[in-house]
């Protein structure tokens, strides 16, 4: 590890060295519940947690994160640096899918689900968007090709596969329209959106959050974007090329393009100077998530205050419309990079300075002046679509921009999202049928409806899987016993004493991998898609095993045992022969489908028990008895003004309690939507992370290439996801 961060220490800290584990706990209804954990010691009467601990008491877990990090992701962190000293491609994608069988091993995270496989009623043309697996071209609205009829399974299937024959020509998008008209469809030019959250800024360099990308990427063009057919394609770039080793990267900037505000009035023009500003604000207001600062040269050392003059960082303007990025190693895949906002987005930097914004030192968010990102009237525009009204928590509508750089051919002229907070789990259908929402996914609570209105039989296409993976993230290091910006909402029913023993039980390999095996995926995920379709949208890796595939045959280590794989060998694979020679009971990959979605590889009842008794055996030294009579609480916060969603965790709770014979309880903590979202999603830094166990926060791809995935889960405040498991 680089260095050593003491994480904050909460009355639990101090608990730990005292709370006796023998003989029976309070129960939750022991104790007021609107009250958190509180701190009722002092430092007379404590020990700290370096003191062994007395006969009878629990023995303490370490609070410094690095240690906790180190006991449970060590081994994926070494063999994921390993990775990085590869001499190719594939035996870097081998590399990282071994490290990434060591970090499901580890038993931090349950993959859930991903987006995809629900049934769907649409006035959609399929892939007439790109279907691209990481940045932000995914969320792009202005190809869409909508239609005022209801698109029927038959032609649905007919334009998928019109798909497929003509990917890779560029002609798809022309052909499916003239199919359309010649099978009765006709085209709408306006796309009607449900959107569950508003987004909380407007600055898309300053973000890493998907609620505020998927809106800003409307109002800002990258260099580059994927087609409808995934083909990477100019977009202010007119054109781009690389020097021999992928060290040096020049993209030549769309002359005649201009900013705009709000009102559509000219600001000044777009120029390669914008990417120097905007890569410079991103590091300045959003370091932790910058995606390539160990890549591009300089940038890292200006991140950490080493340098403050950014003229050293591999990101310059040689011309008006010259742009070059400098890497400080090779990299073939950087283009992949460059269709995610925070990586390389624009940004107006007479406009950002206009509106109170400062570099480097001199960057406040916090002073009177800066409004830039704090409301759509507040940034510059240079994407397809302005945004002409927003009411929060009702409507945000989108229209184009004359002054897009291909207004010409822009497809969807106004997209209106309109919002949903889940509480009526049969508003969207409601609203197709009114012709206000162009799809609608079918949840459980409406597909009977659907049947009775003859919008079922014949229209139910399902939509593909993608690669944002949703995963039950489990905390290591728990500090926050309510939600950090409101104490008073998703308070947890655990005493002092459950709450450490809880600690010291979550910080036990074999107590992890028996909650992680513990939860019936199928039965828990039908809750929100429905029986039929529950194993379509389960995901068994953070990493999509299809996402990459070795392109020559490789030979590395696993377990001491030198193993090759032959050329096409799919990284999932690769995973599962990793995990198989650990021993850990987990499918990740399925080599009949080539796919690590649609079955449940974690569910094994058998494996979960003789895990909770090995982990019942070694916390017994620990002075942490545990039985049914004295078991082990872990919180699930969940939106319980969701109808779904409360069936879904009442499936968690029945499944994980059912199968360790009530040894671990699962405490149900309820809360509105923002309160959930609060409960973890919005949080900053691992110490907010409030719950023991949480299933809302996922992670999708933002290039093409695994450590997409798996630097999040780096340590030292490098990883973004890793304040999920309650560190940094």
């Amino acid at each position: 590890m680089k260095k050593k961060i003491l994480c904050l220490v909460l009355a639990l800290a101090m608990l730990l060295s005292l709370v006796a584990c023998g003989g029976n706990n309070n129960t939750p209804a022991d104790q007021t519940p609107d009250t958190p954990p509180a701190d009722t010691t002092t430092p007379d009467d404590t020990t700290t947690p370096d003191e062994p601990a007395a006969d009878g008491e629990l023995v303490p877990y370490t609070y410094e994160e690095d240690e906790v990090y180190d006991a449970a992701l060590g081994e994926f962190y070494e063999t994921y640096m390993k990775a990085f000293d590869a001499t190719n491609l594939s035996e870097r994608y081998a590399l990282m899918a071994i490290a990434e069988a060591k970090m499901l091993g580890a038993g931090v995270m349950i993959p859930l689900t991903t987006r995809g496989g629900n049934y769907v009623l649409r006035r959609t043309a399929p892939r007439s968007a790109s279907t691209i697996m990481w940045g932000n071209d995914l969320d792009r609205f202005h190809d869409i090709i909508v239609t005022n009829e209801m698109v029927t399974v038959e032609d649905w299937e007919a334009m998928k596969s019109l798909w497929t024959e003509l990917r890779g020509t560029g002609t798809y998008h022309d052909e499916v329209q003239k199919w359309l008209a010649e099978h009765n469809y006709t085209i709408s030019d306006t796309y009607d959106y449900a959107y569950t959250a508003d987004p909380a800024t407007w600055d898309g360099l300053g973000t890493q959050k998907q609620n505020d990308s998927r809106a800003i990427c409307q109002t800002c063009d990258n260099l580059l974007e994927y087609n409808c057919e995934n083909d990477l394609k100019p977009a202010l770039a007119e054109s781009w090329e690389y020097n021999e080793d992928f060290t040096e990267w020049t993209f030549h900037i769309r002359q005649g393009v201009n900013w705009v505000d709000s009102q559509g009035r000219e600001i000044a023009p777009v120029q390669a100077d914008d990417w120097v500003a905007g890569y410079q604000h991103m590091v300045d207001v959003n370091k932790a998530a910058a995606l390539t600062l160990n890549l591009v040269q300089g940038a890292q050392d200006y991140a950490d205050g080493v340098t403050t003059d950014f003229s050293q960082v591999g990101v310059k303007a040689v011309d008006q419309y010259t742009l070059v990025y400098t890497l400080s190693t090779p990299c073939t895949y950087f283009d992949t990079y460059l269709t995610y906002s925070t990586v390389a987005s624009p940004l107006c930097r007479t406009y950002y300075e206009s509106h109170g914004g400062k570099f480097g030192a001199d960057f406040d968010s916090s002073a009177a002046d800066y409004t830039y990102g704090k409301d759509t009237n507040n940034i510059a525009y240079c994407g397809p679509y302005l945004v002409t009204s927003h009411t929060e928590k009702s409507m945000i509508v989108f229209q184009a921009n004359p002054a897009w750089w291909n207004a010409e051919n822009l497809q969807t002229k106004t997209v209106n999202w309109r919002y949903n907070d889940g509480t009526d789990a049969t508003k969207a259908y409601q609203d197709f049928k009114a012709e206000t929402l162009t799809n609608v996914v079918l949840n459980a609570a409406v597909i009977e409806a659907a049947k009775a209105d003859g919008l079922y039989d014949g229209y139910n296409t399902i939509s593909d899987t993608e690669a944002t993976s949703f995963v039950g993230f489990i905390n290591l290091n728990r500090a926050a016993f309510a939600n950090d910006n409101d104490n008073t909402k998703m308070v947890s029913p655990q005493t002092e004493e459950q709450a450490a023993r809880t600690h010291v039980a979550l910080n036990n390999h074999n107590f992890r991998l028996a909650l992680c095996l513990a939860l019936d995926h199928a039965t828990n995920n039908a809750q929100t898609v429905g029986e039929e379709l529950k194993l379509v949208s389960l995901r068994n890796s953070y990493t999509p095993g299809n996402f990459m595939y070795l392109l020559e045959e490789v030979t590395v280590d696993i377990n001491g045992t030198p193993t090759t794989f032959a050329a096409g060998t799919a990284y999932g694979a690769v995973m599962q022969a990793q995990i198989d020679a650990d021993g850990i009971p987990i499918k990740v990959w399925d080599e009949a489908t080539g796919s690590s979605d649609g079955f449940d590889g974690w569910y094994n009842p058998t494996a979960a028990v003789e895990y909770l008794d090995k982990a019942i055996e070694e916390l017994a030294a620990s002075n942490c008895d545990i039985s049914a009579e004295n078991p082990i609480y872990v919180d699930l916060p969940y939106n319980s003004t969701d109808e779904n969603y409360t069936n879904k965790a009442q499936a968690f709770k029945q499944s994980v309690e059912a199968t360790t014979e009530n040894r671990i309880i699962v405490n149900l903590v309820g809360g509105s939507s923002d309160d959930w979202s609060d409960a973890g999603y919005n949080m900053d830094v691992g110490t907010q992370s409030n719950y023991d166990i949480y299933d809302l926060s996922g992670w999708g791809p933002d290039y093409g290439d695994p450590s997409t995935y798996l630097d999040t889960m780096l340590p030292d405040g490098a990883g973004y996801m890793a304040k999920c498991i309650g560190l940094y």
